[in-house]
């Protein structure tokens, strides 16, 4: 909904797990639009393609790296990432943000939701009970909106979502 995926537009799912996400996008995109996913873990895809089929659900899943997508430029309308960002080094965060801006078209969005340390002290804690204490410390969604804006997006936007947990970073590639 965040990502204010439309009926036809093409979807791209970077780090799609299990399919979950990249499927309600596809609810979105309705039957005009299209959704893919890329996942670096073969098993992932694996479990993917099968939750796609056993839901009847049209949708494309792949073995991908966000730093080489195998996709060719321009191809996407919006790329959606979950709960991604935070694994990465950020000599990686910054080449797959490069990736990203070269398959989306012109005009196309890039939406992100990840980690966000709480600032209450109580929700603190219980993350870190949840996704550990090095997770949260690791995450830095607060840098990735430079990290975007370096990358050539603009109207980059940064902000809370209804988890206590979650921040998103929005963007767009700009019209040619």
């Amino acid at each position: 909904e965040m990502a204010k995926i439309r009926p036809g537009d093409k979807v791209l799912d970077v780090g799609c797990g299990t399919g979950n996400l990249t499927l309600t996008a596809k609810k979105y995109a309705g039957t005009s639009g299209s959704v893919y996913g890329i996942d670096a873990a073969p098993e992932m895809i694996e479990v993917a393609r099968e939750k796609a089929k056993r839901h009847g659900l049209q949708a494309v899943f792949e073995i991908g790296l966000i730093e080489k997508i195998p996709f060719p430029d321009a191809m996407f309308d919006v790329v959606i990432n979950r709960l991604v960002i935070h694994h990465l080094p950020d000599d990686l965060k910054r080449r797959g943000f490069a990736e990203i801006f070269r398959v989306l078209r012109p005009g196309g969005r890039i939406f992100l939701a990840d980690f966000r340390p709480p600032s209450n002290p109580i929700l603190a804690h219980i993350a870190a009970a949840l996704v550990g204490h090095q997770m949260m410390m690791r995450s830095n969604i607060e840098n990735i909106p430079l990290m975007m804006v370096e990358a050539g997006f603009v109207d980059v936007t940064f902000g809370p979502t209804r988890s206590a947990f979650l921040a998103f970073v929005s963007g767009q590639k700009p019209n040619l």
